[in-house]
Parts: C-alpha cells; structure tokens; sequence
C-alpha cells in the first residue's frame, strides 16, 4: 500500500526522483500512465494487470468505454528505475499534467499519483475536504 505525500523536482531532462518509500513498491519496472484529475497515475506491474483485466471486460460497443481504455492506455508507459532512482517521463505525459518544475508525489492505496505542486495544492485545499458533496460521496461508498 502507498502513503504519504512527497516533493521533488523534474530535471531539464523530464527526469524525476520516485520517492525511496514507493521504489520497492513499484519494483524495477512499473506502469505509469494518464491519471485523473489531471494527474498521472503510477502502478506496480501486478496492479496493473488487474486493472488493465477491468479494462478487457468493459463492452466494445461502448463509445465510453472505448474513449476510457482509451485514455489509460495510449498514455501508458513502463518505466524503469536507474540507478539514482529516477524515471524518465516523456514529453507528452509531462504536458497532460502540467509537470514543469516542482512535483508532488502521492501514495493512493494501490498506486502513487504525480501531480504538479500548484494543481496538488489546490485540489488539496481544506475547502475541497469540508464540503458537503465530498461528505455525501463519502456516505454513497459506505465510507
């Protein structure tokens, strides 16, 4: 399981340090790809086969469903980890979440999320957390 919450910063060469707590989580090669909320979303090997499982089993004559597989998979990426710890992202996966400088990294449960540290703190504020509609939410999962 991933946790916490971790800052560091893309090198001119779209390099970023993967915090030490989540490398032996992802192991030596992992998924990274398109995330929600304009993020991107990074997962071990064996997270991803379930998930790209889910993704086999929606309906082929679903406009939506195509337009979902498609955006985690064409976006999707493995990376492995050199020899400082560090991945290389690509340009057009930097650009979709806007990662320029400073990142943040965050453990989700299953996978680690990458966002750039202005979207993260403000998606992160303490209003979005109070609201009523992120309590209601709460009570429709049986949180």
């Amino acid at each position: 399981m991933f946790l916490g919450e971790f800052q560091h910063s893309i090198d001119s060469k779209g390099r970023l340090i993967v915090p030490a707590k989540f490398r032996e989580g992802l192991g030596e090669h992992f998924v990274v790809t398109k995330g929600l909320d304009n993020c991107l979303f990074a997962y071990p090997q064996s997270e991803w086969a379930i998930f790209e499982e889910k993704l086999k089993q929606l309906p082929l004559t679903s406009s939506g469903a195509r337009k979902f597989v498609r955006f985690f998979f064409a976006g999707a990426i493995e990376c492995e980890l050199d020899n400082q710890g560090r991945i290389n992202l690509p340009a057009n996966l930097r650009e979709y979440a806007g990662l320029k400088k400073d990142v943040v990294s965050i453990g989700v449960n299953n996978r680690v999320e990458i966002w750039n540290k202005d979207n993260w703190n403000e998606y992160n504020n303490e209003e979005n957390f109070i609201s009523n509609e992120l309590a209601f939410e709460m009570e429709n999962l049986g949180i």
